[in-house]
């Protein structure tokens, strides 16, 4: 854990937040988004910073036309930037380029009132030159170490639609809040298949439902990991690969459930590149907002719940307190599945939902990454209707009885040195008490952070994201994912430690017994 500041039925409240109406984005437009990292303008702006310097020493008769060539690239495509708006990113490189631009246009201007131009010498030039080729250079480096998150395409055959639910639980008091009356509630988004949408229509934005809440949630989880919230402003500018309530696909499939819990501190949001794949393969994943837990909730109604939770530094203490969150969200998994039970049925109160009768909640998944891992388990072993739990390296924590009785997979980062001793004896023991089949994949080159929308955006430091790539992190975690859901919950023939052993080192337990290598 991290240390984090303080800050009729179930169901009573059913609420479909409505989607964002955004508008075009030049870091989102293919057309203008010629590399993951840069948008066209901001490429031109660098080529044009470049060029000027580049002038500087051409021959003299082509120095004018050189500068004036690299003017025109540069000052139009300065404006555009001003007009979209400046990422920090590319600060250093407008200001390499102001400097450059001052000591390049007061030659010409002289030359154009008569007065003779002067010229320091190459010597006295160079240091400056270079100065400001580091700044410029300063550019795309830290656009590729902080970048706009690029979300991978799903690969399934389905389109992805997404929306957002709020629902309250009448039964269960706030446990975070001394209010006797408020009672528990969730925020929920729904990826689920969908039709095609026609070409042009805006993609969801990836942390909020609209920019406001985009930027308070890039903030609030800059602030959670200590970071100045400058550094990852990029994702207030993301944008996924699914439409925002877009029609739900067409045919009588009914889809089967995956419900997710994010990390501690995490938000609904963290893995929807992996929602997403498993979408696109005909799944509804619907992931949680915890309030007082996740890092920030913004509510329907506009209030914003920041994250109370926070670690002590005492183990035994912290052990009691994450045991107790685990319990919390636990709850709430369940909680949510009920509500789309009642879903399904029509039972909304109101206008009919295009979700109703087509999801599969007797084929029903509960998943989660780190401190929602955890929760996965113990919702897991508290409510029989799940069919399959997968926990993304999360440590058990809370009791482990009783045992499991559901498939289980848990994919692990490499144990070291540095991993917590008590982690891996503790997975071991919920594991093998189970009585279904359990599998522990440990993927070589991840991190903690690979199990999660991290590698899109972070830069690529391998303790902290891992080896695999931006995109191939998320897409590893999705195929072994989706292989286990396949076999589980679809009943897909084989054997799933097959097609899981591909991805890393695998050992499986099952029927109380220990774990052993897969075959």
């Amino acid at each position: 854990m991290r240390r984090r500041r303080p800050g009729a039925e179930h169901g009573r409240v059913t609420e479909t937040i409505p989607g964002p109406s955004p508008s075009p984005s030049l870091y989102l437009s293919s057309s203008l988004f010629p590399s993951p990292f840069l948008s066209l303008p901001e490429v031109l702006v660098l080529l044009g910073a470049f060029a000027l310097l580049v002038a500087r020493w051409l021959p003299p008769a082509a120095r004018r036309p050189g500068t004036l060539a690299a003017g025109a690239v540069l000052l139009p495509s300065a404006v555009v930037l001003g007009v979209a708006g400046i990422r920090w990113q590319m600060l250093p490189a407008l200001a390499g380029a102001a400097v450059a631009s001052a000591f390049a246009l007061p030659p010409l201007l002289r030359r154009r009132t008569g007065r003779p131009a002067r010229r320091a010498r190459w010597w006295q030039a160079l240091p400056g030159s270079l100065a400001c080729t580091a700044l410029i250079a300063t550019g795309p480096v830290a656009a590729w170490a902080f970048p706009v998150p690029d979300f991978p395409e799903p690969t399934g055959d389905f389109a992805v639609g997404t929306r957002v639910l709020q629902w309250t639980d009448p039964l269960r008091p706030e446990s975070f809040t001394a209010d006797p009356d408020d009672r528990r509630t969730v925020v929920v988004q729904l990826w689920y298949p969908a039709r095609k949408s026609p070409a042009g229509v805006p993609r969801a934005q990836y942390l909020g439902r609209t920019q406001d809440e985009a930027r308070t949630v890039s903030g609030a989880l800059a602030d959670g990991v200590g970071l100045p919230g400058f550094l990852v402003d990029g994702l207030a500018r993301a944008r996924s690969r699914a439409v925002a309530d877009a029609p739900v696909a067409h045919g009588g499939e009914r889809f089967p459930v995956v419900l997710f819990s994010p990390g501690s501190g995490g938000v609904r949001t963290q893995n929807t590149a992996w929602a997403e794949e498993l979408a696109a393969h005909g799944y509804l994943v619907a992931a949680l907002d915890h309030p007082y837990d996740s890092s920030v909730v913004v509510l329907a109604d506009g209030r914003t719940v920041r994250a109370t939770t926070a670690s002590t530094g005492d183990r035994g203490r912290d052990e009691e307190l994450a045991a107790g969150w685990t319990a919390v969200r636990a709850a709430d998994l369940g909680f949510v599945l009920t509500r789309l039970e009642r879903l399904d049925r029509g039972e909304t109160g109101g206008t009919p939902d295009p979700l109703t009768g087509r999801l599969d909640t007797g084929r029903a998944a509960v998943t989660g990454h780190s401190l929602g891992g955890a929760a996965a388990l113990q919702a897991a072993r508290q409510d029989r209707r799940f069919g399959a739990v997968v926990d993304l390296d999360g440590y058990p924590h809370g009791p482990t009885a009783p045992a499991l009785a559901q498939p289980a997979l848990a994919l692990t980062q490499e144990i070291t040195a540095g991993t917590d001793p008590r982690y891996l004896p503790r997975l071991t023991e919920a594991l093998a008490q189970n009585s279904a089949t359990s599998y522990r994949l440990t993927v070589p080159g991840a991190g903690h952070l690979t199990f999660t929308d991290g590698p899109l955006y972070l830069p690529p430091v391998p303790s902290i994201v891992g080896t695999l790539g931006r995109t191939g992190s998320p897409r590893l975690v999705a195929a072994a994912t989706r292989a286990f859901l396949d076999a589980t919950l679809r009943g897909r023939p084989g054997d799933p430690a097959d097609t899981l052993r591909a991805y890393g080192t695998l050992s499986a337990s099952g029927a109380r017994g220990t774990a052993t290598p897969a075959p």
